[in-house]
């Protein structure tokens, strides 16, 4: 009886010293955030355009007031929405709105102008007034309209109004959304998509063979593959369960889960090239935290299989860490803009952008999310 007691005390004792170590190391990657996004927010005013770059960073943030509840990181998207007029490119000109690349007020129907939709619908479901999302609806709805299919061409799109759709019909109940995402998204798959690889094509300049790697292989630039697997993570969150396209999603989040474990370096992160690491060597931190957020959110909603997968998490966050966080706060490492993995580009420790940070934080809620549920 006595050896009875004291086995168990010995087993409980395991399981606090488990509980507690679980426990100290959600904290710690809570105090990366408050420390990555503090020092961005001090640096940084939000009174930016609502561009790609600076939309990915506040989807990013608003990710971060959810898991923390910090006031004033709700404050600052808030002022940034409210800067922008809660549209993206401002022209009322229908006729003039276009959807190839474009950085000026006309180019209303090219998604990087729409991902910023994202951050305002996000606030308008903390406080629905329909001002926040009045442009979102005006744009989506005329683009929906419209007989073309080609407005998602380049990999980016995808991230950048995919969750748009799904945020909206989730607002709306307009069936038309997940309709026409669909038919957008089966454009752009069919444009980028390589069934061999199970990887992203940045867009129809880089398909193989007409270009090709410094070594003559397929070259699938990571964060553009990033943006795609972190889109599918984003979209199956609102995505009505009974979408006719659900399980096509989540074939791809899968399949495309399996080929970036597969070419992660054994340092932990994604090199820029993903399939040849010479192409354009050394670390690059936007790729890998938009890879890592993909694989945190499809362990922790119990898409992704967790034994298969914790390795390239561990090692993924490990570098994220301790390599790509700075003792200030800054995040490194970062790929300037840009279309394509650059050989002989530099790509250091003071290399930080917006979208970089955005997807570090999103990478790190998840992060606490993962390690909160291994403690129930």
């Amino acid at each position: 009886m006595r050896r009875l007691s004291v086995t168990i005390s010995v087993l409980f004792f395991i399981f606090l010293s488990t509980y507690s170590q679980s426990q100290t190391k959600a904290d710690e990657v809570l105090k990366i955030i408050r420390k990555v996004n503090d020092y961005w927010q001090k640096n940084y005013s939000p009174e930016v355009n609502a561009f790609w770059d600076n939309a990915a960073y506040h989807i990013g943030n608003m990710e971060a007031y959810f898991l923390t509840k910090n006031p004033a990181y709700l404050d600052y998207s808030l002022k940034w929405a409210e800067y922008n007029e809660w549209k993206g490119a401002k022209s009322d000109d229908k006729e003039a709105w276009k959807y190839t690349y474009g950085e000026t007020d006309e180019y209303v129907l090219f998604g990087d102008h729409q991902a910023c939709f994202q951050v305002y619908i996000d606030l308008y479901r903390m406080d629905p007034k329909p001002y926040k999302i009045a442009r979102a609806r005006e744009v989506m709805e005329y683009q929906m309209s419209t007989d073309k299919r080609d407005y998602w061409w380049w990999a980016d799109g995808l991230f950048m109004v995919m969750p748009v759709m799904t945020k909206l019909h989730a607002v709306t109940g307009n069936p038309l959304y997940p309709e026409k995402l669909y038919e957008y998204w089966s454009y752009a798959d069919s444009l980028m998509y390589d069934k061999e690889e199970r990887l992203y094509y940045r867009d129809a300049k880089y398909v193989y063979p007409k270009h090709k790697t410094i070594n003559g292989e397929k070259d699938f630039w990571s964060r553009g593959n990033g943006w795609v697997f972190a889109a599918y993570a984003k979209v199956l969150q609102d995505l009505p369960k009974s979408d006719p396209h659900r399980d096509m999603y989540i074939e791809r989040f899968r399949s495309m889960a399996a080929a970036l474990a597969v070419c992660q370096q054994p340092q932990g992160y994604w090199t820029r090239s993903l399939l040849d690491p010479e192409h354009a060597p050394g670390p690059e931190t936007s790729g890998t935290a938009f890879f890592t957020y993909g694989f945190l959110w499809g362990m922790n909603n119990g898409y992704l299989d967790e034994e298969k997968y914790e390795s390239t998490i561990k090692k993924s966050w490990d570098y994220l860490q301790n390599t790509a966080l700075q003792p200030d706060g800054r995040v490194g490492y970062v790929q300037p803009i840009g279309e394509k993995a650059i050989p002989g580009q530099v790509v250091d420790a003071n290399s930080t952008a917006n979208f970089g940070v955005g997807a570090f934080l999103l990478a790190s809620c998840e992060m606490v999310r993962y390690l909160q549920i291994k403690n129930k």
